[in-house]
């Protein structure tokens, strides 16, 4: 004959376990998330690219390069007149 044992507590419903509501809370923000990103995917769509952006990349790279050649023509003329030797001018010395 078997014996029950005397100190058995009675089963509480699974809403009241922590542990449960831990492996539920994981795929449930996965959830939402998604939804979120949908969302916002929706309602803000990437815009649609032109047919000719390439050339038009290629026309703004000119553009900035001859815009920075611009920029940098004074400052080379000064490097290059910092670095040009003075003419000795009737052999006078400083």
């Amino acid at each position: 004959m078997q014996t029950q044992p005397t100190n058995m507590q009675p089963s509480l419903p699974w809403w009241s376990y922590g542990h449960v509501w831990l492996v539920i809370a994981g795929p449930l923000l996965v959830v939402v998330a998604c939804f979120v990103t949908a969302f916002i995917a929706i309602r803000h769509p990437d815009p649609v690219l032109a047919q000719d952006y390439y050339r038009r990349g290629l026309n703004i790279n000119k553009t900035l390069a001859e815009q920075k050649a611009l920029q940098l023509a004074p400052a080379l003329e000064t490097r290059n007149h910092v670095i040009t030797p003075q003419p000795d001018v009737g052999g006078a010395k400083p």
